[in-house]
């Protein structure tokens, strides 16, 4: 069968799964506010024409059914990927996504609506956590950001189309107003079931499996057009067959090794950049900004209108990550996003503190039992805030939440670890899904102040514990943690790797670049190996 070899191709239909899950976000935050889906789920007094909808707590617990199916599903996903192969995983993912919009499209109450959610978050469990690990193997070291990254993008882009086809359907009377967009979110699913035939394996899962006459073609066609005699795609094939080996005499592949001494380190880093993901609030923001735009006095279509404009900002800055995340790194992006993200949370807490006050009974617009409200000045720049918010978090911890945790671990846990930490990512989505209705009526606008604490541990923890990854190998990262480098003495050399890759540099004769880390940060023989790396890359 036809295998389409160009890695921007394969990572534009794998990362559909990550648009699952941008799908899913604003079908729901596009739809809870209208009357149509208020007063088909109904639990207050209220009824047609005006209805509340369900409770705050309720509404929490419905939006939080697809990350909590979204916990399982990652977790389970790392032993489905070890087994059946990445690809694989990513088609079940499909199938059960599939499955999930056919029952929440025709939920006839609550009940069936959050069992389809659920049913819903196994598949998007089950693609967040392996597309990532899927394009990061099959890409060069100077793109692998790019593609990984574009997980994100698609995420946004999912976000973006469906908020307008659900803002569409709202004009629809009835019960269709959600039950279109609901089905029609099967469409994507589909499409990437059947393309994934296209696509190659993972070659570092094949080679896992000592299928290595695949994993040598894989290799071949991805990065040298077909070329198996490339330099760069000998070397690639070498340094697996290296890693694979010293993995076979450890072979306890368990996920109880991931929290061996050797390993806590990365675990740890790796679950807590999927934790800080969720605890900056941009998800939060997501699901749940027409509540944030109420409390600013902006109601009906003019709210969805304004909302929509927070989606289009995700859409257009995540670009600027898709083309520079790999000249920039990792690091840099996590430290300056958390430091802005702050600033707005901040800003946001002190405003509706300063001049907001509490909502009349039935809450704004009718979003909540009782919220908070502002209005004038005050509420243009709390909506200029959430704007600035979204435009920190596109291009920095959005996108690289999902590069970063593939690149930790080494081949034999790689698919057991990225499933360990995305679910940490849907555990805490979860938690915040069913936290924050409730966090709106009861503490109002100290709801930001949490965020915004949150947003400062996560900068701190990120300067003292986050190594750089971009511009290594997965292999060479592998260096980097059996060393004793400090996380901010590693940098990125994009040039370096661009060079190698294009056969500018002879693998044979340089010392590996984690090595040459370690030299400097030791302080020792620095000048004799700098001399002979650039004697090496001059000839």
């Amino acid at each position: 069968m036809y295998q389409i070899g160009n890695i921007y191709f394969i990572t534009a239909i794998a990362v559909v799964g990550g648009g699952l899950f941008g799908f899913d976000i604003s079908s729901m935050s596009a739809i809870l506010g209208t009357n149509q889906y208020k007063c088909y789920f109904n639990q207050g007094p209220d009824g047609p024409p005006q209805c509340s909808g369900p409770r705050s707590s309720v509404q929490g617990g419905i939006t939080a059914a697809m990350p909590g199916g979204s916990f399982l599903g990652a977790l389970a996903s790392g032993v489905l990927s070890d087994r059946f192969g990445r690809k694989k995983a990513i088609q079940v993912g499909a199938i059960i996504w599939c499955i999930g919009s056919i029952i929440v499209c025709a939920s006839q109450n609550i009940g069936m609506l959050v069992v389809g959610r659920f049913i819903n978050g196994l598949s998007v469990g089950i693609c967040s956590a392996q597309v990532p690990v899927y394009v990061s193997e099959l890409a060069p070291p100077s793109k692998r950001g790019r593609v990984v990254g574009s997980q994100q993008w698609a995420i946004t882009w999912g976000i973006l189309i469906m908020f307008y086809i659900s803002y569409g359907c709202s004009y629809i009377n009835g019960a269709a107003a959600f039950r279109v967009p609901w089905g029609l979110q099967m469409i994507p699913a589909i499409f990437l079931g059947f393309a994934l035939f296209l696509t190659p394996e993972s070659p570092r899962w094949l080679a896992k499996k000592d299928r290595w006459e695949e994993c040598h073609n894989v290799l071949a066609l991805v990065h040298a057009k077909g070329n198996r005699d490339a330099p760069f795609v000998l070397r690639e094939l070498q340094e697996i067959k290296d890693m694979c080996e010293f993995e076979r005499r450890n072979k306890d592949v368990s996920y109880f090794e991931l929290f061996k001494p050797n390993m806590i380190n990365r675990t740890h880093i790796g679950v807590f950049t999927q934790i800080w993901s969720q605890l900056t609030g941009m998800n939060v923001m997501m699901y749940y900004i027409t509540y944030v735009f109420g409390m600013a006095g902006l109601t009906g279509n003019t709210n969805l209108v304004a909302s929509s404009i927070q989606y289009v900002i995700n859409v257009v800055m995540t670009i600027f990550a898709l083309i520079f995340i790999d000249r920039w790194g990792r690091r840099w992006p996590l430290l300056i996003g958390g430091i802005l993200m702050m600033t707005w949370m901040y800003a946001n807490a002190g405003l509706l503190a300063t001049y907001g006050s509490p909502a009349p009974p039935g809450g704004v617009d009718h979003v909540s039992e009782e919220s908070w409200q502002i209005s004038g000045p005050a509420a243009k720049a709390v909506i200029a805030c959430t704007y600035l918010f979204v435009a920190s978090y596109a291009p920095t911890w959005g996108p690289v939440s999902w590069i970063y945790p593939p690149e930790l671990y080494p081949l034999r846990l790689r698919g057991k670890a990225v499933a360990l930490t995305t679910s940490a990512n849907w555990i805490f989505n979860f938690a915040l899904s069913y936290f924050v209705p409730p966090a709106f009526v009861n503490i109002k606008w100290k709801t930001y102040i949490i965020f915004g604490v949150f947003l400062t541990a996560m900068t701190i923890h990120v300067f003292l514990c986050f190594p750089e990854t971009a511009g290594k190998t997965l292999e060479e990262v592998e260096e980097i943690f059996l060393s004793d480098t400090k996380p901010w003495n590693t940098h990125v050399d994009f040039q370096r790797v661009v060079r190698e890759e294009h056969g500018e540099i002879d693998p044979e004769k340089r010392l590996s670049y984690a090595h040459r880390e370690r030299e400097d940060s030791d302080g020792t023989g620095v000048g004799q190996h700098t001399n002979e790396i650039e004697k090496n890359e001059a000839a």
